[in-house]
């Protein structure tokens, strides 16, 4: 039978069949140096966090995408995403149908006044960056971060989308595929998700100088016990051991098509008085926890978080990769990412 005979379509591949050439290929491009990150879903849920639900529900609450969400879902579930990269606005993706597919999805940064809009809602509301990562917020804050068009998930008009398929449809069942592909990431990253949006989650927990000061958190405390090492690549144990663990990888500062934190930092400043930013410094320099992945998604190298280590500008713990600042340690962080971003 000929390609006529399929109106230039290739033909229909079984699940079974289209998962074997999956696993071939995936080993294939790993033979040749390329390391695959496949979406495997458990389970008939594609995501299962807070993070990971919300970006799939905001998917689904636009018509635009209705028709082509279903055969997405169907081969995200089926292990066809073999490979799937989120960056600064952008996400990359090889996906396994007829062929094996690549598709490339661009999203638009989240403007700086929306972002800065965010802040200042939700300012006081999150007491750290594990519990915001976590997912386990107030109603008030999730409300804000999930609403739809104002919070951090992109409307349609601002997703562009392309796959090497023969479909002309600008969302093709693989580019369908890859964006709950995307949600089932950001199950056990939820931190790609600011990255994507060129934003620093970290901004969310710092307190703007005339804002009130931080409530209790209703979840104070809803962290004892939790294995921070399986949520956020965060090694555990009594302090005795050097760390030999690699983290996840952490969202990078973008050298491209990014803003620089300053930017976000010019907007805020309208609303700090200068009264409150001399009362505000010493309290910036008072010890508080840091994690490596903080450090890194600050544009600290690792080779460099050791030599603070060992020079005493950031204090060890008895955790692995979590630390305690001291009163150079932010003046250090500004002077080293001011000169990276320089070269």
């Amino acid at each position: 039978m000929g390609q006529n005979d399929y109106g230039g379509w290739a033909p229909y591949i079984p699940v079974a069949q289209r998962q074997r050439q999956a696993k071939r290929t995936v080993a294939a491009l790993n033979e040749k140096g390329q390391s695959c990150q496949p979406v495997t879903i458990d389970g008939r849920a594609i995501a299962k966090s807070f993070w990971g639900k919300a970006w799939c529900d905001n998917l689904e609450s636009y018509s635009d995408f209705a028709n082509r969400l279903p055969r997405g879902r169907t081969y995200v579930r089926n292990s066809s995403v073999i490979d799937l990269r989120i960056e600064s606005g952008r996400v990359l993706a090889l996906v396994s149908g007829s062929d094996v597919y690549s598709v490339e999805i661009d999203v638009q940064p989240l403007a700086a006044t929306r972002w800065v809009a965010i802040i200042k809602e939700c300012s006081g509301k999150v007491a750290s960056l594990v519990e915001l990562l976590q997912g386990r917020l107030s109603k008030a804050v999730m409300e804000t971060v999930t609403r739809r068009g104002e919070g951090l998930f992109p409307l349609p008009r601002q997703i562009s989308m392309r796959c090497s398929c023969p479909d002309a449809a600008s969302m093709c069942k693989h580019v369908a595929a890859v964006l709950y592909g995307v949600g089932a990431r950001l199950d056990n990253q939820p931190e790609l998700l600011f990255r994507l949006r060129h934003v620093d989650p970290q901004d969310l927990t710092r307190q703007l100088g005339n804002m009130p000061a931080m409530a209790p958190s209703d979840t104070q405390g809803a962290l004892d016990g939790t294995d921070l090492s399986a949520l956020f690549g965060i090694d555990l144990d009594d302090g005795s051991t050097a760390s030999t663990a690699q983290s996840p990888p952490a969202m990078a500062p973008s050298r491209k098509g990014s803003r620089e934190p300053k930017a976000v930092d010019a907007l805020l400043g309208s609303a700090v008085s200068a009264k409150d930013s001399k009362t505000a410094a010493p309290r910036r320099e008072r010890s508080k926890a840091v994690t490596a992945s903080e450090l890194i998604a600050r544009g600290v190298a690792r080779h460099m978080i050791q030599n603070w280590i060992a020079s005493g500008v950031l204090l060890r713990t008895k955790h692995r990769a979590l630390y305690r600042t001291t009163a150079q340690t932010e003046t250090r962080i500004v002077a080293y990412t001011a000169r990276t971003v320089r070269i």
